[in-house]
């Protein structure tokens, strides 16, 4: 495998949507995968697309699946002084709303796809250096089934996450990198019992957030605030059900249903933007240029719109050879991911209680819970941010 046009780097949601994308307009190439299929399809992630990642998988063909499967969302529930208060997607966004369904579902089926149409991915293919992206002739060392290889592009594009080689392939004096790290972390479960709600709740309570979401009719999804310290060996299941009951209770008739726990991990809080998002011949896409916390939900739309533009940016190059999208792509894709990362900031400090709080912190944080509660301007801002800000 000498040559491709475009080599890509991670086969999650972003690289494999982009490798999809780019063989709809007739654009070769090629997918390395450090991790196994059964690995990749099985990564529990995001589980919540905004209405534009809903459209892309719908108009590329890769959303039948989900329109079968995934779950409609019209609105998400707040609560917090043991009282509900919807804010309504639709009537504040001009119809707009959000799907549940699981990133894995999301993977599953752009593999399926990319099979179908005879694409190259290769699993268990670790990318070992990133080379020549200053050139016309960048490359790819990557490793396979025991034999190292190295596959020339035109351009390259890392979708290898936070951890992987594409931003570390960048030196480190041409990259500006913001960060923030927040004083807590999500323990996450899955259980096998149908959701306790239509829609996703987000709590605040003294002791702490908690976030009641779902994989599907059958499988919930929870998650509580906890020390970033913690460790799951700390929560025997028991605990984490009596704790959610708790950061969950309101003044009325609501319950929540109890079942096995199937899974249980700690996630830290970070925000992160390496910008700019390229360099030479070689473009960061998703978590290899940006990480935001889970609570607004946006990690996962972030590389899909990352992508997107990349593919239309790509699709002018290779018909015309015209390269202002990609001049442009580093700068068209930041204004979305700042905009991202002041949403899932705003989303995070309004709903957790922060250790460090003084009871000055904790009136404002509940008066402007309140105020989005009773405002309609207030809920629209949510609104519009939660579904996907559309600049145009």
């Amino acid at each position: 495998m000498p040559r491709t046009t475009v080599g890509i780097i991670g086969a999650g949601p972003a690289g494999l949507l982009l490798s999809h994308l780019l063989h709809q307009q007739g654009i070769d190439n090629v997918v390395l995968e450090l991790r196994s299929r059964d690995y990749v399809e099985r990564r529990q992630r995001a589980g919540i697309l905004e209405q534009d990642t809903v459209d892309v998988l719908r108009e590329s063909g890769a959303g039948e699946r989900m329109d079968r499967h995934g779950l409609e969302h019209h609105g998400i529930e707040l609560r917090f002084d043991r009282r509900s208060h919807r804010i309504d997607f639709p009537s504040l966004t001009g119809g707009r709303s959000v799907m549940v369904y699981a990133q894995t579902e999301v993977v599953k089926d752009l593999i399926a796809r990319r099979q179908q149409d005879g694409g190259t991915v290769l699993f268990e293919a670790e990318a070992l250096s990133v080379d020549g992206i200053e050139t016309d002739r960048p490359s790819i060392r990557y490793r396979h089934e025991g034999a190292e290889h190295t596959l020339d592009c035109e351009i390259v594009v890392a979708c290898d996450g936070f951890h992987g080689i594409g931003r570390r392939s960048v030196p480190d004096d041409l990259l500006t990198v913001t960060e923030r790290t927040y004083p807590f972390s999500w323990l996450g479960i899955l259980a096998d019992v149908p959701p306790s709600c239509e829609e996703l709740i987000y709590a605040h309570h003294e002791r702490g957030f908690a976030l009641h979401s779902m994989r599907s009719p059958e499988v919930s999804r929870l998650y509580l605030q906890v020390a970033p310290d913690d460790s799951t060996d700390n929560w025997p299941d028991e605990r984490i059900w009596d704790e959610l009951e708790t950061r969950f209770a309101v003044d009325g008739d609501w319950t929540l249903r109890r079942g096995p726990i199937t899974e249980k991990s700690i996630t830290p809080m970070r925000s992160f933007v390496a910008e700019p998002m390229r360099h030479g011949r070689l473009f960061l896409a998703g978590d290899a240029a940006h990480i935001v916390p889970p609570t607004g939900a946006k990690g996962l739309n972030l590389a899909v719109a990352d992508v997107t533009l990349l593919a239309q940016a790509l699709t002018r190059y290779h018909a015309h050879r015209d390269e202002s999208l990609l001049d442009a792509y580093s700068e068209n894709a930041l204004r979305r991911v700042w905009r991202a990362e002041h949403f899932s900031y705003t989303m995070t400090t309004l709903l957790h209680s922060d250790p460090a709080d003084s009871d000055f912190d904790r009136a404002l944080r509940l008066s402007h819970l309140r105020y989005v509660a009773r405002s309609e301007a207030a809920s629209a801002s949510l609104a519009e941010n939660y579904v996907g800000f559309k600049e145009n």
